[in-house]
């Protein structure tokens, strides 16, 4: 699925005509992603708007292209501060949130067995929560303090985009969850995930639903995530109710989406 927004394919290519430079101008000027014009994956806004509601309300999830965000963007804001020295990290380790940022290895609670531990992922996790207001990201070190404040510029503006399409696919009102997204602000979570000499006997999450309205999430190529799908009907398979896992396989430069368990209230409730 290919987000087009409102994005004015006319004035681009008289934009670009207008150059004079054609495709060599556009690699000389050090774009890191490939123009619209350029692919043959775009929708027009209306038909974007009904896959988009249709995946919300049959999958709960979609891939989106051509959102204009780099992948070593993307890249560069998940490494920054996971691959700075011991030193730097251990200073901000903490299983609560000292102003706007949380880093540690977060315990997972077993949702199955009353009785069940707490268990420890093969990941360690840099949360910071963006908005409203500014973020305390001054005591970062430099390098993940701008390549976070990048990052987060694209997501809010791609997040943006995602939100008016949901609002007008599931008829909730123009601008409704946008509005929303500016009270309550967005969250990052920048998980990494070291080589383990046992994979077998560990685990990177568990089950579970987003809280929020929906979740961005930018995978890398080895995978692992997978969804539930619950199929209707008889023969549908799954675990005794219906659901089966499936395997997400990602998609080079695609942005996922997963719709939250807040915006299924708003679909439920047709509000």
């Amino acid at each position: 699925m290919a987000a087009a927004g409102d994005y004015d394919a006319e004035a681009e290519l008289a934009r670009f005509h207008g150059s004079r430079a054609g495709v060599r101008g556009l690699v000389e000027s050090g774009v890191t992603a490939v123009p619209p014009l350029f692919s043959s994956a775009s929708l027009h806004r209306p038909d974007t708007v009904a896959l988009v509601g249709a995946a919300a309300r049959s999958r709960g999830f979609f891939h989106v292209t051509n959102h204009r965000v780099p992948a070593g963007i993307v890249a560069a804001a998940a490494r920054a501060f996971h691959e700075e020295p011991l030193a730097a990290r251990s200073a901000f380790y903490s299983l609560h949130p000292v102003g706007s940022v949380a880093y540690s290895t977060v315990p997972i609670t077993q949702r199955r067995g009353v009785d069940a531990a707490p268990i420890l992922p093969w990941r360690d996790s840099l949360r910071v929560r963006f908005g409203p207001g500014e973020p305390e990201l001054g005591s970062l070190p430099a390098r993940c303090r701008d390549a976070l404040h990048v990052y987060q510029r694209l997501l809010k503006g791609f997040g943006e985009e995602v939100a008016g399409l949901l609002s007008e696919a599931l008829g909730v009102g123009a601008g409704r969850l946008e509005q929303e997204l500016q009270v309550r602000g967005w969250f990052m979570a920048c998980h990494y995930y070291p080589p383990c000499p046992e994979p077998t006997r560990v685990v990177g999450s568990l089950e579970h639903t987003e809280s929020g309205l929906f979740t961005v999430l930018a995978q890398d190529g080895v995978g692992g995530l997978q969804v539930r799908y619950h199929h209707d009907g008889p023969g549908g398979g799954g675990d005794g109710d219906g659901g089966v896992w499936v395997d997400v396989v990602p998609v080079t430069g695609a942005l996922l989406v997963n719709i939250g368990d807040l915006l299924k209230v708003h679909i439920v409730m047709g509000d």
